[in-house]
C-alpha cells in the first residue's frame, strides 16, 4: 500500500512538471503561389401535378330571353311562352340551373426544371 501511494505521489509530481512545460508551434508556410477551383453543378426537378375543381351550386338559377316572345308576368320553368308575332323572326332561350355540379376541370401539367451552375475561384497568394 506505501509503495502505490508511492508511485502516485511520483507520477503527480512528474505530470505537474511536463504540465508547465510550454511547447512552440512552427510557423507553416503554404507552397504555392496561386491556383483555381472550378465547380460545376447540374440538376434536373421534374414537378408532376394534378389539379381537379369542382364548383358546385346549392341553390337554383333560371334566365329566360327572346325577341318576339310574350313574357308572362312571373317566368319560371314549367311557363309557357307565345311567339308575339306570328310569321315574324322570333329568338328564345331558356336556362335552368339546379343543384349539384355546375363545372368540373381536370388539368395534368409535368414542368422540368434544368439547372445548371459553373463557377471559378482564383485566388494568389
Amino acid at each position: 500500500m506505501k509503495s502505490e501511494l508511492l508511485r502516485a505521489v511520483l507520477l503527480g509530481g512528474l505530470l505537474g512538471v511536463l504540465h508547465g512545460v510550454s511547447v512552440k508551434a512552427g510557423n507553416v508556410v503554404p507552397n504555392f503561389t496561386r491556383g483555381t477551383v472550378t465547380s460545376d453543378t447540374t440538376s434536373t426537378t421534374t414537378v408532376v401535378e394534378t389539379i381537379h375543381q369542382i364548383e358546385y351550386t346549392t341553390g337554383t338559377s333560371y334566365s329566360v330571353t327572346g325577341t318576339n316572345i310574350t313574357m308572362p308576368s312571373n317566368p319560371g320553368p314549367n311557363t309557357n311562352y307565345s311567339v308575339t308575332n306570328p310569321g315574324q323572326p322570333f329568338q328564345f332561350s331558356e336556362t335552368y340551373l339546379g343543384p349539384g355540379i355546375a363545372s368540373e376541370t381536370w388539368i395534368d401539367r409535368t414542368t422540368t426544371i434544368n439547372s445548371q451552375t459553373n463557377s471559378l475561384s482564383v485566388f494568389t497568394q
